[in-house]
């Protein structure tokens, strides 16, 4: 199968009905009318149809990326058809709601089932992805009305959506926006502004684009509010809606640039202006003042996605260097110059940045995969149990966007050195996967905010809440891999990584609790990065403990498991260990970045 140079099907089903127990979600009454098998069946269509329709599209669209032409934007022509075969196929709206025209499937699995698609396409799916995390959106925070008008036809995929929120002069701060909203006599309002970085901003792809607009309304002095209490959230469409559903006449957004970037070229990043030459026509969603509590909706699932994207990137890599290292000849193990030379994957450091990427691509990819079941999983059991796992996800999700885009990067510049110098060459994809890849620690929230979110919200204002759930969940895995004599050395150093952590998260709050908030805030992102070894850590060892069970009950794909130990062992020797450095230099409340003058740089 062509597509076992960058995934396999057989780890897609691991994740999906070993590792993430995807029969238990289905057991919710939602769920009713789909099986494993459904499941099993949409795997195989899905290869199939990404086979048939985007193999080649990735490196097409890098080549080829999006042109502005008298104000519209136009993407390689192979593109649209090949979505639209997608979207027919019914697995762009697989997620979402019947009541809507989706298939209700649970998000796990909808996410799952992108991978095949994402691995050829590379970010040309980008806009199906902008699309569905806009309409969920929607439907949590729009009227009866708006859903009704707006919702059906993002689901069948007829129109796309994007999300506004950053500005020239605000990119992370969207609390200093300048864009404006003026009440209208009828209701609506009238935007004025200027956005950045706004992905999907215009195409050729779909017959109208629903954009999800952050801006401030105008005091009756025409002033705005100062800080996030004053943005607002509205709905723009590119096209305006009439009332019997029909498209009306062009709203008054202008794409006037776009920005050409080092990666991720197969979706298109405009430069929007809002209602400078003409009205530019917008529906508020939800109450005044309160946008940015809607778009952290799309915000947080765009979040998991990013980090589900950079493990996919990180996995492909793995994949096809591995490939290369297994038909590639160079070099002896004999010194013997009349022997042949042997496969590179026979070489000591070639196994071992091939083991770092499996370790790294497949513990994102699993740390991913349970973050989305606990999205599906937040309606199951008591209400504790509820309230647990929604403050388990909340404490994972800078973890789950963070750690597969920081490490990511990681195991695809071992998949470029595996490959040498061919790996640097646009002949192959690896570069390719490298530079998109490298945009998922900046978007969507910085590695730096997220360190903010996990240590400055969830560990000092929420009290460490789901931080403690985190860690009972840990020590519970922990102390199950006991039982394992394979096994029970991890379990003993998950056991004090949890242990080091806990101090540390305490000693972190103490400090902050006593006039030290600089001091404890200076090494958040080293605070994240340890937080996150240790998570992947936790998932290795449950994905070990699936292994070794499948083994014990005499399961025929022994590499397959074994594999998966291995990898574990692998973090737990290599990765895991860095906590402890991780852990002194928080401890010492360490403020060498912060004493350093500005002059001194």
């Amino acid at each position: 199968m062509i597509s076992d140079k960058l995934f396999t099907r057989r780890d897609l089903a691991f994740w999906l009905f070993e590792f993430g127990d995807v029969a238990s979600t289905l057991s919710l009454p939602e769920y009713s009318e789909c099986s494993t098998d459904d499941i099993e069946a949409m795997l195989d269509a899905v290869i199939d149809i990404a086979e048939r329709e985007f193999v080649g599209m990735a490196d097409l669209l890098d080549a080829n990326e999006p042109r502005l032409e008298d104000g519209r934007v136009w993407n390689h022509p192979r593109l649209k058809p090949a979505l639209k075969a997608y979207i027919n196929s019914g697995f762009f709206s697989a997620g979402f709601s019947p009541q809507w025209g989706g298939m209700g499937l649970p998000y796990s699995v909808s996410q799952m089932l992108s991978v095949p698609t994402m691995a050829h396409a590379g970010t040309g799916v980008g806009y199906l992805f902008i699309t569905a995390a806009a309409a969920n959106m929607l439907d949590v925070v729009g009227s009866t009305e708006q859903k009704a008008r707006y919702l059906p036809k993002l689901v069948s995929g007829e129109w796309f959506g994007t999300m506004m929120l950053s500005e020239p002069h605000a990119g992370s701060s969207v609390g200093d926006i300048r864009t404006r909203a003026t009440l209208q006599p009828d209701g609506s309002y009238h935007l004025r502004g200027s956005k950045m970085w706004i992905s999907g901003g215009d195409h050729d792809l779909s017959d109208n684009i629903v954009h999800m607009v952050l801006a401030k309304i105008e005091n009756r002095d025409g002033s705005l509010t100062p800080g996030s209490a004053g943005v607002s959230l509205f709905l723009v469409p590119k096209y305006r809606v009439n009332d019997d559903g029909s498209l009306g006449e062009h709203n008054g957004v202008v794409i006037s640039g776009l920005n050409h970037k080092m990666g991720q070229r197969g979706i298109v990043n405009t430069v929007p202006v809002l209602g400078e030459d003409s009205p530019c026509v917008g529906e508020l969603l939800g109450q005044p003042g309160k946008g940015l509590a809607g778009m952290f909706h799309m915000m947080n699932e765009a979040r998991i996605g990013v980090g589900f994207s950079a493990a996919q990137l990180a996995w492909f890599g793995y994949r096809y260097s591995l490939d290369y290292a297994k038909e590639r000849t160079q070099g002896r193990l004999n010194p013997d110059p009349s022997t042949p030379p042997v496969e590179i994957i026979q070489h000591a450091d070639v196994r071992r940045m091939l083991l770092a990427q499996k370790a790294i691509s497949e513990g994102g990819m699993g740390l991913c995969s349970y973050a989305a079941a606990l999205v599906d999983q937040a309606r199951m059991g008591t209400e504790p149990e509820q309230q647990e796992r929604a403050a388990l996800l909340a404490v994972l999700t800078p973890v789950v966007k963070s750690w597969p885009s920081m490490h990511g990067l990681e195991a695809n510049h071992y998949a470029i050195q595996v490959m040498g110098g061919y790996g640097y060459t646009r002949d192959f994809p690896v570069e390719r996967m490298y530079r998109d890849n490298r945009l998922n620690e900046i978007h969507e929230g910085t590695t730096g905010i997220q360190s903010m979110d996990l240590l400055g919200r969830k560990l000092l204002k929420e009290q460490g809440a789901g931080l403690k759930v985190l860690a009972a969940a840990m020590l519970s895995t922990a102390a199950e891999a006991s039982d394992y004599p394979q096994l029970k050395a991890w379990g003993k150093a998950l056991e004090e990584a949890t242990a080091r952590l806990n101090s540390t998260s305490q000693a972190l709050a103490e400090a902050a609790a006593t006039g030290q908030l600089s001091a404890a805030m200076a090494n958040s992102v080293t605070y994240l990065d340890m937080t996150g070894q240790t998570v992947v850590a936790w998932i290795w060892l449950r994905m070990a403990l699936v292994a070794s069970q499948a083994l014990a009950a005499g399961s025929s794909e022994e590499d397959f498991y074994h594999g998966k130990l291995s990898a574990c062992h692998y973090f737990f020797r290599y990765e895991l260990p860095k906590t402890q450095s991780q852990a002194e230099l928080l401890l010492s409340m360490d403020t060498t970045c912060l004493d350093i003058s500005d002059g001194g740089f």
